[in-house]
């Protein structure tokens, strides 16, 4: 376990709790994932990142989605902060746990810690900066290099309500999507438009991924097995893990 003096916030929209802390505790298995009630109902929790360059909007999807707001002065994230929001999907309720990494250079060794333990991903470019946009094969990679092999990965170019100052064709993005066989979206913080749609995706095909591989696993496969309320891994190798979240 690796302790590590960085700025963490932590928001779970679904009992109105904030807390501010100094001290956060990563490197943790998944008993040990950190929740505000012991007795919230959910029946799984999947663990989603937030990566791509500074500035991006990363922070503002993060609050659009679980508080349904945007804050235009929002400065560059310090460490590590996350929220938590549930969903329906299917017929079972999905708590998202959302992770927001920050984008800076000096803050890579500490957030590549949090990809630990992570299915999904949202990789997030600006439109109207292409700088950004090149450096999604750059994050894509670190990605690969410290996630899951099974990560689901979405595209997503923020900040699409500055389509006058567009400088990332939607159809470019398209074709590194599907080259690297990403799912992709558009969204705006801003109007909040593709942003619940983005969330809801990507929450929905890590469900469909384990619910693939938990019929695999009735028939025989070595795959894990979903038990509600447990904290979901993509790693094959991992068996399922139950009683994962403590208030």
């Amino acid at each position: 376990m690796f302790f590590f003096n960085v700025s963490c916030r932590v928001f779970d929209t679904s009992s109105h709790v904030e807390f501010h802390g100094k001290r956060y505790l990563s490197g943790h298995s998944n008993n040990d994932t950190m929740t505000t009630r012991a007795d919230e109902e959910y029946d799984y929790l999947f663990k989603v990142v937030l990566i791509g360059d500074s500035g991006v909007g990363k922070s503002n999807l993060l609050s659009r989605f679980t508080r349904n707001e945007f804050n235009l002065e929002s400065k560059s994230t310090i460490g590590v902060e996350f929220a938590t929001k549930s969903i329906q999907t299917e017929g079972k309720t999905i708590k998202a746990q959302i992770w927001d990494t920050a984008g800076q250079e000096r803050y890579r060794a500490i957030t590549s810690a949090y990809y630990r333990g992570a299915v999904g991903a949202l990789l997030v470019y600006d439109i109207s900066k292409h700088s950004t946009f090149e450096n999604v094969e750059r994050w894509l990679k670190e990605l690969r290099d410290h996630a899951e092999a099974n990560i689901v990965v979405m595209l997503v170019g923020n900040k699409s309500d500055l389509r006058h100052l567009r400088a990332v064709e939607t159809d470019e993005a398209m074709a590194f999507s599907e080259q690297h066989n990403l799912a992709f979206i558009e969204t705006s913080a801003l109007d909040a438009s593709g942003v619940d749609t983005a969330f809801q995706r990507i929450l929905t095909e890590i469900y469909r991924l384990m619910s693939r591989r938990n019929m695999a696993a009735e028939d025989g496969a070595n795959a894990p097995k979903l038990s509600s309320g447990q904290t979901i891994s993509l790693n094959a190798d991992n068996k399922p893990r139950k009683n994962c979240c403590s208030g």
